[in-house]
């Protein structure tokens, strides 16, 4: 399959209900915000591993759909199959000269689909290479403040025997009531090139990106949902227009009976909080887009 030629630009709306979409292990797993002005934030490693988990899920024993980071995986045990498949043995810390190092890294491109998507450092004791790859993700962001709230919970079982006195034990828990998170992500075509990304490839992102919350339910995260996707499709692999100007095309604003208000209007601060998808307008502007530039609307 011949690697993606286009360059994208694209923007992931999604959203959470009662739940922590990205909890910060250095603040007590409070779900993560800028501090100044207390918009959610939920990281591009976050999202990247929901899109290795519904990977692994759907193309689970496929050739050429592994996946590189996964849990609990030994990575140089990893780089060593690498080097048993071109015939060659490791030596520590060094890659092979040239064509040799070459046939390295591009055994772990052809095996591992996040390597061919995100690149990977691969430069261990078992030296497999580096790899940049086309697909980025910034760190997605709330459309408008958030208030998390902490929630206790109780425990009738107990850890250990010394503690059967009990009648509970006490914990607690992060949620965010509502909020639309926004993300903007790119497609390399020329990184695609070198790591072999194909429009197969391209395609299996896609779905992943509209289905990866569908199967990462949990206590913490039981309502997510992707809620829209718009693609800006570029003629060219180095693109016919800036991706920030682009981007500034896809607005949000609060849905207010029959009126649209914008986000940051002064009249917000007397109305009620957001609490569902539908109390958001998005809106794409289609009108004079650059020649070369195309906007799907995904879904």
């Amino acid at each position: 399959m011949n690697a993606v030629a286009n360059r994208y630009d694209f923007v992931l709306f999604f959203d959470v209900a009662d739940g922590n979409p990205n909890g910060d292990p250095d603040a007590g797993n409070l779900p993560r915000m800028d501090p100044e002005t207390s918009q959610g934030l939920v990281s591009d490693v976050a999202l990247k591993r929901k899109i290795r988990n519904y990977v692994a899920m759907v193309k689970e024993g496929e050739p050429g759909h592994g996946i590189y980071m996964t849990e609990r995986t030994v990575l140089n045990q990893t780089h060593a199959k690498a080097y048993e498949a071109v015939g060659l043995t490791p030596v520590a810390k060094k890659l092979p000269k040239e064509q040799d190092g070459r046939r390295i890294t591009e055994w772990m491109c052809a095996n591992y689909f996040d390597i061919r998507a995100f690149g990977a450092v691969m430069t261990t004791e078992v030296n497999a290479g580096q790899v940049r790859g086309p697909i980025q993700l910034a760190f997605a962001r709330s459309a408008e403040a958030i208030m998390p709230l902490e929630i206790s919970i109780t425990r009738s079982s107990v850890t250990n025997k010394k503690d059967l006195e009990k009648e509970r034990t006490m914990g607690r828990k992060h949620i965010v009531p509502y909020s639309l998170y926004r993300v903007h992500g790119f497609v390399n075509a020329k990184l695609a090139e070198k790591t072999g990304f194909s429009e197969d490839d391209l395609e299996l992102l896609w779905r992943a990106l509209e289905n990866m919350f569908e199967f990462d339910r949990s206590a913490a995260r039981g309502e997510m949902a992707a809620r829209k996707l718009f693609l800006f499709r570029h003629e060219s692999a180095l693109g016919s227009a800036q991706a920030h100007r682009l981007f500034e095309r896809i607005s949000v604003a609060r849905r207010i009976e029959d009126e649209t208000v914008a986000i940051g209007d002064k009249r917000l601060h007397n109305l009620q909080p957001a609490r569902a998808f539908r109390d958001y307008v998005i809106e794409a502007d289609r009108e004079g887009l650059p020649a070369g530039v195309e906007l799907v609307e995904r879904f």
